[in-house]
C-alpha cells in the first residue's frame, strides 16, 4: 500500500521499520519539527525524523496541519492510508479524509480505557493488571474512533513504563502490519460508552514521592514515572531520582531506610528501590548506586 507515516518519538520508530520491511511504499514521513536539546540547546531532529532520513524517505516536519496549503500537500500524496503513532499534532478533518482508507492510529491501551496522551504511564500508576494495543480508525474526537484490531498483554508486577513502552511499541509494529494486510476484511468495532478513562499528560508535580502513602501506590508511582520524568525524593540536600521499585515487607516511619539495601518504609508496608539516579549522573542499579551514595539504616528520605 502507499502509506503516509506520522510519528515522532522512539515509540514510533519500530512501526516505521516494520512498514518498510513489509514492503509498503512510504509516500512521506510526517513528524514534529526539530527542537532544542542537549547542553548546547541546538535543534535536534526527532527519533522518527532521524530514522526516516537514514532510510532515505521524504521527511515533512510542519509545525501545524491547519493551513490549506499543508492540507493540499498532504492530499497530493494520494495515499491509500495514513498510519499515525504518537505523532503529537491534531489532524484536521481534511487530513483525516485525504487517504482513500483514512488514517489508522496505533494506541497503547485497551480502548476506551486510557484515551489521551500518557496511557502507558497511567496504566501502571493505576495498578492495571493488563494493557495492550488498539489499531483504531481515526475520527475527530480524542481516541474515540472504532477499533479494527486489539491485543492485550499483562503488566508485570515490577514492570516500569520504559520496559512496557518497548514491548507495546513492538506489538504495535506487528499489529499494524497485520491490519494493513487484512484491511479489506476487518470490521471496525465502535468503542463502548462505558469504561472511558483519560490518560492526562504527566505533570512534573506528580513526581515527588510521598512516603506516607501505601507501599503499593509508591511502587506504582516510581515504576509508572520511570524513566521520565522520574519519581524523586531527597536525602538531605541531594535529590534522588527513583527508577525502579518492588513492594517488600517492612514497617517503620514513612521515608525511613529499614536496612542498608534501599528498603524504605511507607505509610503501610515498604518498597525496595531497585534502580536510582543522582543529579548529574547516569541511572544505576541499586547496588551500584549505594556504593556511591550510601543510605544506611535509619536514614529518612523526604520531599525536601
Amino acid at each position: 500500500m502507499r502509506v503516509i507515516f506520522m510519528g515522532t518519538p522512539d515509540f514510533s520508530v519500530p512501526v516505521l521499520d516494520a512498514l518498510v520491511e513489509a514492503g509498503h511504499e512510504i509516500a512521506a514521513v510526517y513528524c514534529q519539527p526539530p527542537r532544542p536539546a542537549g547542553r548546547g540547546k541546538k535543534d535536534r531532529p526527532t527519533p522518527v525524523h532521524a530514522r526516516a532520513e537514514a532510510l532515505g524517505l521524504e521527511v515533512r516536519p510542519p509545525k501545524s496541519l491547519k493551513s490549506d496549503d499543508e492540507q493540499a500537500r498532504f492530499a497530493a500524496l494520494n495515499a491509500d492510508v495514513a498510519v499515525v503513532v504518537a505523532y503529537g499534532l491534531i489532524l484536521p478533518q481534511p487530513v483525516l479524509d485525504a487517504p482513500s482508507h483514512g488514517c489508522l492510529n496505533i494506541h497503547a491501551s485497551l480502548l476506551p480505557r486510557w484515551r489521551g496522551a500518557a496511557p502507558i504511564h497511567r496504566a501502571i500508576m493505576a495498578g492495571d493488571a493488563e494493557t495492550g494495543i488498539c489499531i483504531m480508525q481515526m475520527e475527530a474526537g480524542l481516541d474515540t474512533g472504532p477499533v479494527l484490531l486489539r491485543e492485550a498483554t499483562e503488566i508485570g508486577r515490577d514492570e516500569t513504563t520504559g520496559a512496557l513502552h518497548d514491548r507495546l511499541s513492538a506489538m504495535g509494529a506487528r499489529l499494524i502490519v497485520e491490519a494493513l494486510a487484512r484491511l479489506d476484511t476487518l470490521s471496525p468495532e465502535p468503542q463502548p460508552e462505558e469504561g472511558v478513562t483519560y490518560a492526562s499528560k504527566i505533570d512534573k508535580a506528580e513526581a515527588a514521592v510521598d512516603w506516607s502513602r501505601p507501599a503499593e501506590e509508591v511502587s506504582r508511582q516510581i515504576r509508572g514515572l520511570a524513566p521520565f520524568p522520574g519519581a524523586w525524593t531527597m536525602r538531605e540536600e541531594d535529590r534522588i531520582k527513583l527508577l525502579g521499585a518492588r513492594v517488600v515487607e517492612g514497617t517503620g516511619t514513612p521515608g525511613e531506610a529499614l536496612d542498608d539495601a534501599f528498603v524504605i518504609a511507607c505509610g503501610s508496608g515498604a518498597v525496595q528501590v531497585t534502580r536510582a539516579q543522582r543529579a548529574g549522573r547516569g541511572a544505576q542499579d541499586a547496588d551500584s548506586f549505594l556504593r556511591g551514595m550510601a543510605i544506611p539504616r535509619g536514614t529518612v528520605l523526604g520531599a525536601g
